[in-house]
């Protein structure tokens, strides 16, 4: 059934009603008219998840941890597929032709499109699109259609051409300058293509030199202001242990924090020195930084991949860290990285699970390479040497890996003791095993 309402409520007219006089008002609206309400997007946002006004190219909301980032960016595009009314067609003409990108296929598809606040889950019921996954396409009714692409992927966008785009969790982008210019280059139809982008910050330099363009206006919310929509239990415990710290600041207030001066890596020493592809390799290890337990809460398990060149220095290939898997689980998924990259050894920590950890990884592959490592010394020390590489100029990040890199540069002499940074833990090992054990390795040929 079409919706024939032709007005749109007014929240803050509606709120200003005494409760009694809202109430009467609620009932008095007919079944339309309350489907009207229930989709009506700019009565239920808040001032921060609705476009600006003015003449801007791109939009970019900067969201705390569950701050309705998400919600309004599919508003967003829902808003440019259908119009200014359910018969005037898409916004910005040319059929509507709409990109999502996410970090990877199944980011867009499991989050800005079948996700709780993604395009399918806020849709009106007589305007939702059909969804073709295998197409990677969403078609609405009035002809509007959204394809999605992935940053690990950047020349899937070469070729299509767009009226719009919602670019998800830039900051955590693989591919992110390569995957960014070629959205630019393909936002081409219409009178004018505009771009929303919703991220957590993170002080990379793409994202400030987004900010600061003239073209661009930023919003900004915190995970407290979409608190009511949120489970009490994350406040009262993941808020309660994440709140005033650095990390708490970036992810729960949404805020671009610079180097914290006391960390051993900076952002520079990986920024400066990214490498898409790494050169001939004479070693590839994976690092194993296995949990004490499994389920939701236990910590994570640190997997990493790094090579050596055959250029003296060490290459980060892959983050394969997981969270909450069982034993057998994040033992799989070290196998599966071990085989992908053709590496030559798997190194894993045992000071929690001793000879458990070498049964688990070899009930899942008992011809890998295993070497056993036990921390006699701790975390900042068997830091230290690597910082030290990274200092030198020594070690390359083959592409970003945003997790990996925030703990990095958050892990300091004074809290490194305050949680476990597991993925830091496998870095350490990996180039360790790579860089300071005295063994160069012979030339290898990769094969992905």
């Amino acid at each position: 059934m079409a919706m024939t309402c032709a007005h749109s409520f007014n929240a803050a007219l509606i709120n200003s009603l005494r409760p009694a006089i809202k109430r009467e008002f609620l009932r008095s609206l007919t079944t339309i008219e309350l489907s009207h309400l229930l989709h009506d997007w700019a009565f239920w946002a808040r001032g921060d998840q609705l476009p600006p006004v003015g003449d801007w190219v791109t939009w970019i909301i900067l969201g705390g941890r569950g701050a309705g980032k998400t919600r309004a960016g599919a508003e967003w595009v829902r808003a440019q597929a259908e119009g200014p009314s359910p018969l005037s067609g898409p916004k910005g003409g040319m059929g509507g032709q709409i990109a999502l990108i996410g970090e990877t296929y199944s980011d867009v598809r499991d989050v800005m499109v079948e996700g709780p606040s993604g395009i399918l889950s806020i849709a009106p019921p007589d305007r939702c699109p059909r969804h073709e996954p295998s197409r990677r396409r969403l078609t609405w009714p009035n002809g509007a259609v959204a394809r999605y692409f992935s940053s690990e992927d950047p020349d899937g966008l070469r070729g299509p051409q767009f009226t719009a785009a919602w670019a998800d969790e830039f900051a955590k982008w693989r591919n992110i300058q390569a995957t960014w210019d070629m959205l630019q280059f393909a936002l081409r139809l219409g009178v004018q293509p505009r771009q929303v982008v919703t991220t957590t910050p993170r002080p990379i330099k793409e994202l400030k030199e987004l900010m600061a363009r003239a073209t661009s206006v930023v919003t900004q919310a915190s995970t407290y202001a979409n608190r009511v929509h949120l489970a009490p239990g994350f406040f009262n415990t993941i808020i309660a242990q994440y709140e005033g710290t650095r990390l708490g600041r970036q992810e729960l207030n949404a805020e671009i924090l610079e180097d914290n001066p006391g960390a051993l890596w900076q952002r520079h020493m990986f920024e400066a020195a990214r490498h898409q592809e790494p050169p001939l390799l004479s070693r590839v290890v994976v690092a194993v930084d296995p949990p004490a337990s499994s389920g939701a809460a236990a910590d994570e398990c640190g997997i990493i991949v790094a090579g050596r060149g055959t250029d003296g220095r060490a290459y980060v290939l892959e983050d394969a860290t997981c969270q909450g898997a069982s034993p057998s689980a994040w033992a799989g998924r070290a196998v599966a990285a071990y085989h992908h990259h053709g590496a030559d050894r798997l190194v894993a920590e045992v000071n929690q699970g001793g000879d458990m950890v070498k049964a688990v990884i070899q009930q899942v592959d008992e011809s890998i390479s295993y070497k056993a490592v036990h921390a006699s010394r701790g975390k900042v020390l068997r830091a230290e040497p690597v910082a030290a590489l990274y200092e030198r100029g020594r070690v390359r990040h083959s592409g970003v890996f945003p997790t990996l890199e925030d703990q990095m540069c958050e892990f300091d002499r004074e809290n490194a003791g305050s949680r476990s940074p597991d993925r830091v833990d496998a870095l350490v090992w990996a180039l360790t095993e790579l860089m300071l054990s005295g063994k160069a390795g012979r030339p290898i040929i990769r094969t992905l």
